[in-house]
């Protein structure tokens, strides 16, 4: 659901009692926690008891299951999320009754105000580098508030109020959010045509980022890839508009490159050597001092959802990821790769969004092509309604393996015996998508115990 940003936008202490429809999701249990640490009233719904909620009900925070009229209490502003319907009951409600009704990103503004943000943009790796700089930061003997898509492995949340002035942001261009922001300093990770449904066309999703570069403080700092020609187009529109620029990446005139790093990750992958160089640029930069900084990303142990172990039975691991675009396959891929040694990679996939696979399903399967055994599942359709014509098979049918290495399973309830079918030890079983298939590895890992038992 697209909701129109206020002209205003009130700090989160003018919002008086706020409910949050979606709370459950990255974005809003974020938004919600820092105004419940700062005093806010919260409370919230959701049709799923997601990951992010326990921490939100440990604050006091009523988290209602299902969406009901009677949810919003006695609200003054309601907070809605991207993926709500139209006719959610609460929504119809709180527009009924006048209330003030805020997307996402007016709600994420409320609690930045005042704060000296730094925010992380970028198609892929948004929610590893906005992690890495929270982490990195935190090392370095500061407290910043920060609002992420995935919990942080050093804290298990995925966001805080911080006590000092800086506020580290995911700054999503899915719905245009990152423009309702102006930041005093930003990174952006890459820009590859994503989110079309939103944009329309490739030229005005770059030019997108182009107008995000313009809200950044005139005093402000750019850090961004110096690998492709999109990033070194947007470093040179940052240093037209007068903004301190740094880029980091492999390119000769990076002003940061591997080496600079100093330290090994825990993470595995090419992407996460990038978003940490990021992270270290923006730190220093803010006059941190860089042997805290790389310390912090060091210890840097991932966020939920990205390359995240969720266990070893037998000799197989299984990783789960957020990837769903190409590239993310791709390089999640090749961190599997990594660590897999001498063991196959068995990838599980499942398409995000009808419109995102009728673009790039081809594309995603010929990624997918990196792996030793593919599945693909049916698409999620999220906030999307079905399209027969759209569905997993365009996404498998593209895979560039052998027809017995590749396999459609639209049955959700049956991918996990047939990855475990697929495994012997040693292997790396890596379920990838944006959306419910982060509820298989438990059962895969189950199957594995009773087949070894």
């Amino acid at each position: 659901m697209r909701l129109p940003v206020p002209d205003v936008l009130l700090p989160a202490d003018q919002l008086g009692r706020v409910h949050f429809i979606g709370i459950g999701g990255a974005g809003l249990s974020a938004i919600a926690r820092i105004m419940a640490k700062r005093g806010v009233p919260v409370t919230g719904s959701d049709n799923a008891d997601t990951p992010f909620l326990p921490s939100l009900r440990e604050l006091g925070v009523t988290c209602h299951l299902g969406y009901a009229v009677e949810h919003l209490g006695d609200a003054d502003t309601v907070v809605v999320t991207t993926a709500a319907r139209a006719d959610n009951p609460e929504v119809l409600e709180a527009q009924r009754r006048g209330l003030r009704v805020l997307p996402r990103s007016a709600g994420l503004a409320a609690v930045m105000a005042g704060q000296r943000v730094l925010a992380v943009a970028g198609t892929h790796g948004k929610t590893s580098a906005s992690s890495l700089l929270a982490a990195a930061l935190l090392h370095a003997g500061a407290d910043p508030a920060y609002a992420i898509g995935g919990l942080l492995s050093s804290t298990g949340l995925n966001a805080d109020a911080g006590s000092d002035e800086l506020f580290v942001a995911e700054a999503d261009e899915s719905d245009g959010a990152f423009l309702v922001y102006s930041p005093h300093a930003a990174i952006v990770t890459n820009i590859e045509a994503d989110h079309l449904d939103q944009w329309g066309t490739e030229a005005a999703y770059r030019a997108a980022f182009t107008e995000f570069v313009g809200r950044i403080d005139a005093d402000g700092l750019l850090v961004t890839w110096a690998d492709s020609e999109a990033t070194r187009e947007l470093a040179e529109t940052g240093r037209a508009a007068g903004l301190r620029v740094l880029t980091y990446g492999r390119s000769a005139d990076a002003d940061l490159g591997p080496a600079d790093l100093g330290v090994d990750l825990l993470v595995p992958g090419e992407h996460n050597i990038m978003n940490a160089l990021g992270a270290l640029a923006l730190g220093t930069a803010l006059g941190f001092d860089a042997d805290a900084l790389r310390a912090g990303l060091a210890t840097y142990a991932g966020t939920a959802r990205r390359m995240e172990l969720k266990g070893t039975v037998g000799g197989v691991r299984v990783y789960d990821s957020y990837a769903h675009h190409q590239t993310e396959i791709a390089g999640d891929l090749q961190a599997a790769r990594s660590v897999a040694g001498s063991g196959r990679v068995i990838a599980a996939f499942q398409p995000h969004l009808v419109s995102r696979t009728r673009a790039l399903g081809a594309l995603m399967g010929e990624a997918l092509g990196a792996a030793d055994e593919v599945v693909v599942l049916d698409v999620y359709l999220a906030r999307e309604d079905a399209d027969p014509d759209v569905t997993g098979r365009l996404v498998a049918d593209a895979v560039p393996l052998p027809a017995d290495r590749v396999h459609f399973e639209p049955d959700f309830d049956a991918v996990p015996a047939e990855l475990v079918r697929r495994a012997r030890p040693g292997d790396v079983i890596l379920t990838l998508g944006a959306g419910s298939i982060t509820q298989l590895a438990a059962p895969v890992l189950a199957l594995l115990e009773a087949r070894d038992a």
